[in-house]
């Protein structure tokens, strides 16, 4: 047997290098307190811990190689950079044809057994061997070091969450070294309120230059302000003298045909008008669309659904990188600005927990560990949402209701305090010039009465109804958009054509023509003196006391139009490759369909009022018998509802986005209303409808599992072998060679494998997953030349070495083995066959599971994934005739 030992110049570098690591050298004198010689040997050891582990994302355990030879000095030196280079090495599998070390350094310490030679080297031997074995296992308590997720992969909750407590423990153990331990345990009690600071002070940033460029841009389609360039329609009339002007058209605000000394109404005005209103929404969205396809391809959408898979744990490389920030940011205002039936709230929920993927960078506690990660995201969930509307509360509700689904205790309060800290910041910025935290204040002064709760709910019904529609045909056009090569194919003229008809439709409607943000605040107004030049509440001046006069007519036929045409640009405008939200459209929508509904009711309520004798909707002379803004600001709560499926969250949004708490309970009875008849109509939100177009893996913890199956009809491979199922995929523990391993990853495609002790047996060792497994093997072939091809891999604990036999020539069964007990779950989660399904869904919604392992006596039999429960649950047809054999 060979021996080969670290010399002392190796151990001193090692030593120095392990200083600088954040495990201290006084673990190791703790450790070994007694026994000086064997610290070369633990040096060893400890490096190839912390070499898997170099501040990046990619962390690995480095499988310790147990073999008769041990690396000389300078195979040492090239084992501690290999720590700082595998990050650039490709993760395929390179073949070895090296059955041995061809020589020997001249500084290294060899020493050989002869088989036949007794004395004392055989005994220097085995006594340094055994040391050695019982040093690997006093180290085995350590924390293992964790590796990154592949993409489109999803993350193992349990086991990243068990790490981080290991972690936390040997910081506490730590905390006693004054000051050093005590500094380090405060940052890393303090590092997750720091990170969601952070987190809400660029979010409020990030929002407020989005939303004054976006105005501005938005304005341009328009004309410019003459004087002072920098400001849009609104501020720069505040700016004028004007004291009368109608829908900001001050003679501070140069029109585009102004611009050429056209200052008649003329047929040619109105042509250079429409041209430029059209060339500057085309050319804004085609540069959105084009800075997606070049530089960020999932900047865009919405990004909600993709959120709401990543915050259940599902891996999407680059999603939330910092690419897809800056270019999601600039495409969200050009977008916004380019008149398209879409909005930024939701886009505002994606830019935020970017910020949250970067900012978690900087705090390893975070930025290391995927489940820690999402805590993070989480709270930049909600902050989006508080700087999209001004609702802090609403946003903690949202991220707790809709998007995040791992939400303990603590992200509460730290999404809440990231949510406050995003609207302070947002209220300093002051985008809007107003000076108030919400979006669409209003100030009804006419109170609702109980009957009107009638209209109230056939809001929500007509909410609940359009919402089903629109996700019913906005997902088969995005079907379409999927299958067709000649639309999704081209996806610049497919924004440029929808951008396009957009344009030229909208600029005829006045409430087409008009930003969302700005109907919507015209819809929720209350109609009071200063809104005499305004079309939508001057009809009542026009008509006098009829009531279904021509103003009405008109204002009643453009409101229709425009909530038609709304609802058909949405379609096809959801789902485009730029920067798109939902919410402002629904709102859009909903406002409109409520104050016609608000006209309606007014008109029966005073013709009834004036009958003789009617005492039942009689109100007070001189004042108004309803407040039509009212009926608006519930409308759009529903038919919002009606489409995202929100109730408790949306209900807490719409009160701080109009700071009306008196009426809240009309909001209630709408969206409960839009979410009953939602949900019959059809069962799943937009969010969710796309989330299973995309295919995502994502197990919805507010759905039910209506089968009566167990564990043995889901699993895979399936238990019918005649339907040409194939046998399971194992690894034995101590009977397969490296190139074995090797070849069964090359032939499959599967994110791990069980240990089972043998074929015959399929008794169940534990579990090992592609990555770690691939990883070790890899860092087993660059940094141990002597582990070769033939080399049988354990997966058990440590034995003796081989010998040499026959002269000194190895046997198959002498070669160095490769151990890699440390990779392995040996306490995988296990169901039996017979486990209810309903148990296992439950399992995986609560615990978070990656995937379980289906046994029968202590055997191996399958393995369900996420993948296979949302498989099983899609192929509804076929589960007709499947029963569960517990209840026949």
């Amino acid at each position: 047997m060979v021996v080969q030992a670290a010399r002392a110049s190796s151990s001193l570098e090692a030593y120095e290098l392990l200083e600088r690591e954040h495990y201290g050298t006084e673990v190791i004198n703790r450790r070994y307190p007694r026994r000086s010689e064997s610290v070369p040997k633990a040096l060893a050891r400890w490096m190839q811990r912390l070499l898997g582990s170099d501040g990046e994302e990619d962390f690995e355990s480095v499988s310790l190689i147990s073999s008769p030879v041990r690396a000389s000095s300078a195979q040492n030196r090239r084992f501690l950079s290999f720590g700082m280079e595998r990050r650039r090495r490709n993760n395929h599998m390179d073949e070895s044809d090296d059955d041995m070390r061809p020589g020997a350094n001249a500084n290294d310490e060899v020493i050989f057994a002869d088989p036949g030679s007794g004395g004392g080297a055989r005994a220097r031997l085995e006594q340094r061997s055994n040391r050695a074995d019982e040093e690997e296992m006093q180290l085995d308590p350590l924390p293992p070091m964790f590796s990154k997720y592949g993409d489109f992969h999803t993350i193992d909750w349990q086991r990243d969450l068990a790490r981080d407590r290991l972690r936390h423990k040997l910081i506490n153990n730590r905390s006693k070294d004054f000051p050093l331990g005590l500094l380090k345990s405060a940052w890393d009690a303090g590092a997750g309120w720091i990170c969601v600071l952070l987190v809400g002070i660029a979010a409020g940033a990030t929002a407020g230059v989005i939303d004054v460029a976006a105005r501005w841009m938005s304005d341009l389609k328009d004309g410019v302000c003459a004087d002072r360039f920098w400001l849009d329609r609104e501020h720069c009339c505040w700016s004028s003298n004007d004291t009368i002007y109608k829908d900001s058209d001050c003679s501070a605000w140069t029109t585009w045909p102004e611009m050429f000394n056209y200052y008649s109404k003329s047929p040619f005005s109105y042509l250079v008008e429409l041209f430029f209103f059209v060339a500057w929404a085309v050319g804004m969205s085609t540069l959105a669309v084009l800075l997606v396809k070049v530089f960020a391809p999932y900047a865009c959408g919405s990004g909600i659904p993709e959120i709401k898979c990543i915050l259940s744990g599902f891996i999407i490389r680059g999603y939330l990188g910092k690419w897809t920030f800056l270019i999601k940011s600039v495409g969200l205002i050009l977008a916004s600005a380019s008149g398209l039936s879409l909005g930024k709230e939701g886009p505002m929920v994606h830019l935020a927990c970017c910020i949250g993927n970067i900012i978690s960078y900087l705090f390893p506690k975070y930025g290391q560990n995927e489940a820690k990660k999402r805590e993070i995201l989480s709270a930049s969930a909600a902050a989006g949402v508080s700087v999209a509307f001004g609702a802090p509360i609403g946003g903690v509700m949202f991220s707790l209701e809709e998007a995040s689904y791992y939400f303990p205790q603590k992200t509460m309060w730290r999404s809440f305090f990231c949510a406050l800290v995003a609207g302070i910041v947002l209220r300093l910025v002051n985008p809007f010039g107003s000076d108030q935290t919400s979006l669409f204040h209003v100030d009804y002064m006419v109170k609702w009465t109980f009957i009107e709760l009638i209209p109230f709910g056939l809001l929500g019904i007509f909410g609940g109804l359009v919402g089903s529609l629109f996700t019913s045909l906005n997902i088969r056009w995005c079907r379409v958009r999927k299958g067709n090569k000649l639309v999704g194919g081209n996806p610049i003229y497919e924004v440029m054509l929808v951008t396009f008809a957009t344009a030229v439709i909208s600029y005829f409607n006045p409430y087409l023509h008009k930003s969302g943000t700005a109907v919507i605040k015209q819809l929720f107004d209350r109609c009071g003196p200063e809104d005499y030049m305004v079309e939508l509440c001057e009809y009542r001046n026009v008509d006098g006391e009829v009531y279904f006069g021509s103003a009405f007519a008109s204002v009643f036929w453009q409101l229709s139009v425009a909530l038609i045409m709304k609802f058909v640009f949405t379609i096809f405008t959801f789902g485009i490759k730029i920067p798109c939200g939902l919410f402002v459209p629904s709102l859009v929508m909903g406002a409109i369909s409520g104050r016609m509904l608000a006209m309606l009711t007014e008109g029966f309520l005073r013709a009834v009022q004036d009958e003789a004798g009617t005492s039942v909707f009689s109100c007070q002379i001189g004042k108004d018998c309803m407040m039509p803004g009212l009926y608006a600001m519930v409308g759009a709560a529903a038919v919002l509802g009606g489409m995202t499926r929100m109730t408790v969250s949306l209900v807490v949004i719409m009160f701080e986005l109009t700071g009306s708490l008196e009426f809240i309970v009309p909001t209630m009875v709408a969206v409960m209303f839009a979410k009953w008849v939602g949900d019959a109509t059809h069962k799943q939100g937009m969010y969710e409808a796309h989330i299973e177009l995309n295919g995502y893996p994502f197990l919805d913890n507010k759905g039910e599992y209506p089968y009566s199956t167990t564990a043995y009809q889901v699993m895979r491979p399936s238990a019918d072998r005649s339907e040409g199922g194939k046998e399971l995929a194992v690894i034995v523990q101590d009977a397969m060679t490296l190139g074995e391993i090797e070849q069964l990853m090359r032939d499959t495609q599967y994110n791990g494998f069980p240990v089972v002790v043998s074929r015959e047996s399929m008794y169940l060792v534990g579990y090992v997953t592609r990555r770690e497994l691939q990883l070790a093997l890899h860092s087993a072939r660059q940094s141990q030349p002597y582990v070769v091809t033939a080399s049988i891999v354990y997966f058990t604990a440590p034995g003796q070495a081989s010998v040499m036999q026959h002269g000194g020539e190895l046997s198959s069964s002498s070669l160095a083995p490769l151990r890699l007990r440390r990779i392995i779950d040996l306490a995988p989660m296990t169901v039996t066959d017979q486990m209810p399904m309903e148990t296992i869904i439950d399992m995986f919604r609560k615990l978070g599971l990656r995937q379980l392992l289906v046994t029968r006596s202590g055997k191996v039999l399958g393995i369900i994934t996420k993948k296979d429960i949302l498989h099983f649950m899609r192929n509804a047809s076929d589960l007709e005739s499947i029963t569960n054999p517990n209840f026949k």
